[in-house]
């Protein structure tokens, strides 16, 4: 995995000592909050509905236990105890005093991280595939490539105040878990006679308009990858519209103008700009490259590994939901779940960073990966390991064997934390999870992608869930509605919504309802909620979403 050099070390140590003069002056008076900032979101801290927020930059979701260990330590010394894993695969700090994020910021430093452009109008944490490097039939590692727009990007001097904030995902899998489609521009590394490139789509997004990127280029070269990319965010900054915030991201400019005048406008663009990177970039890759270099795989890492699943039925329910393929024989991809029945989504104790940090060291070389999805991956686990692991987990409260099941929930904070939440997120999540666990119909159900956001700005991804939940305020009341059949998959769609919403005290029936007719609809066990909706469409779920007197009497008034 990369390591900082002379130059990051530098670069990040002289903008935090920026940032605590800037903070230094906010205490002091000497700057009003609205002065302030600018300052704060270019360095990743937020004004939430009760503190700060701090909202630190874990790179294509790559981290080590050193790593680990001081974002618990952080947790301890400034916050609450605990942190709390998101969609873009950084972390936040709800509850850090001002005067400390300087502080923070310092620690974050001491091993390699930071919170620039985790926030305001300028390309974001570049997110990536979370099983990256380890998994079966991946073209090529993508992070390689991440972390090559990272340093580009970084303080790029032409895209600090874009007309709205640009996010980047890059997967080098046909499986896209990296949910290209949905980012600004969407980046999947595809092999062509020989030569790696990208197929690059732009435009997608969700939020209050959800679009699905188009393809922008069937195919570049990554040796022209990176002059590709900036002409696109140059044609975006100078087409992209700063009088209304809401029409801001580049799907609108893309809505706007058509894909084909952006494509022409763009090749234009990158015919003037390739020239002038003169092979540096490529010079960059290969040196950012090298640091990615796989482990040194253990022979004879299987063990007792099918002994124990055959004699453990719990340690088989484990194994079966939480660990993936590894290209390598005898390892495995380990996903654990921070989706524990009735507790918040992607939240993590500092003692649970603290063991997941000693599992990597000891037994996972060293390494660890957040998914968008908010759990956390030991991406290179020996079989032979994984019996200890799941005991060191279980007694962390980390063992749950949901991963990708009805309880496996992505959600928002909601207004449990964000002051632009209009309804609960986090609540609506625990109670469907603790429904289907006390029903003990999660398994029966099988893969199923629920995501809930608590605000039209959709951080919760609810448009690509299999089933979305989007809660709203209507009339000072909570709504949620419902949307089915989205996928954020290779062929990603946007959910379709149902109809009328439900209020807070009726969802969690309404999303039994549904997944009780999947249940008697469905072609046998092998086939999935999504394959059903495909199957069948809306009319079936929708008859038994509304089949009930008074959600009736509800949507007649």
């Amino acid at each position: 995995m990369y390591r900082y050099s002379e130059f990051d070390e530098s670069f990040v140590r002289s903008r935090v000592a920026q940032f605590r003069a800037q903070v230094a002056r906010r205490i002091d008076g000497s700057l009003t909050e609205d002065e302030f900032k600018p300052f704060r979101l270019m360095n990743g801290l937020y004004l939430q509905l009760h503190a700060y927020m701090l909202r630190v930059a874990i790179p294509y979701g790559t981290l080590n236990s050193a790593q680990m260990r001081q974002l618990a330590m952080i947790a301890d010394a400034f916050d609450k105890g605990y942190g709390h894993f998101t969609t873009r695969q950084n972390i936040q700090f709800n509850w850090p005093k001002l005067a400390d994020v300087p502080d923070m910021l310092d620690a974050l430093a001491d091993v390699g991280m930071h919170a620039i452009q985790t926030s305001g109008n300028t390309i974001r944490n570049v997110t990536a595939d979370h099983f990256a490097g380890a998994v079966e039939g991946e073209v090529i590692d993508p992070r390689p490539v991440a972390e090559l727009i990272r340093q580009w990007s970084t303080d790029h001097p032409e895209f600090q105040f874009l007309p709205r904030k640009f996010k980047v995902a890059v997967t080098g899998h046909k499986d896209d878990r990296a949910v290209t489609a949905a980012h600004d521009i969407g980046l999947r590394l595809v092999e062509r006679d020989g030569k790696i490139g990208a197929t690059v789509l732009v435009g997608g997004g969700l939020g209050r308009t959800p679009m699905i990127g188009k393809v922008l280029a069937e195919f570049v070269p990554l040796a022209d990858l990176l002059p590709y990319l900036e002409a696109v965010v140059a044609v975006y900054n100078l087409l992209g519209r700063r009088d209304n915030k809401y029409k801001a991201r580049i799907k609108i400019t893309v809505h706007e103008t058509g894909i084909e005048e952006i494509r022409a406008q763009v090749e234009a663009e990158f015919a003037a700009r390739k020239p002038l990177f003169s092979g540096i970039d490529q010079q960059m890759l290969a040196a950012i490259t090298a640091q990615f270099a796989p482990p040194r795989f253990e022979a004879g890492a299987v063990g007792s590994y099918e002994t124990w699943r055959a004699a453990d039925p719990v340690f088989r329910a484990f194994t079966d939901t939480n660990v993936t393929p590894h290209r390598h024989p005898g390892y495995a991809i380990l996903t654990v779940s921070l989706k524990a029945h009735g507790e918040t989504p992607g939240d993590a104790t500092s003692a649970q960073m603290r063991v997941l940090a000693d599992l990597a060291e000891r037994y996972a070389h060293d390494e660890l990966r957040i998914s968008h999805e908010q759990n956390v991956i030991l991406p290179h686990l020996p079989k032979r390991h994984l019996k200890a692991v799941q005991e060191a987990l279980l007694a962390a409260g980390l063992a749950t064997a949901n991963v990708g099941l009805v309880s496996d929930i992505i959600a928002c904070p909601g207004m449990d934390y964000c002051a632009l939440a209009t309804a609960r997120s986090i609540p609506v999540a625990q109670g469907i999870a603790l429904r289907f666990e006390a029903l003990k119909l999660e398994h029966e159900i099988g893969p199923l992608k629920i995501k809930i956001s608590g605000c039209i700005n959709a951080c919760g991804h609810h448009h690509v869930g299999h089933i979305g939940i989007l809660g709203l305020d209507r009339a000072g009341v909570e709504s949620y509605q419902i949307t089915l059949g989205g996928d954020g998959g290779p062929d990603a769609v946007i959910g379709e919504r149902t109809g009328p919403g439900f209020a807070y005290d009726r969802i969690i029936p309404a999303i039994e309802r549904i997944l009780r007719a999947y249940l008697t609809l469905r072609e046998g066990p092998g086939e999935t909620f999504l394959d059903t909706y495909r199957r069948l469409g809306m009319a079936p779920f929708k008859a038994a979403l509304y089949d009930d007197p008074e959600v009736r009497a509800d949507a007649a008034a």
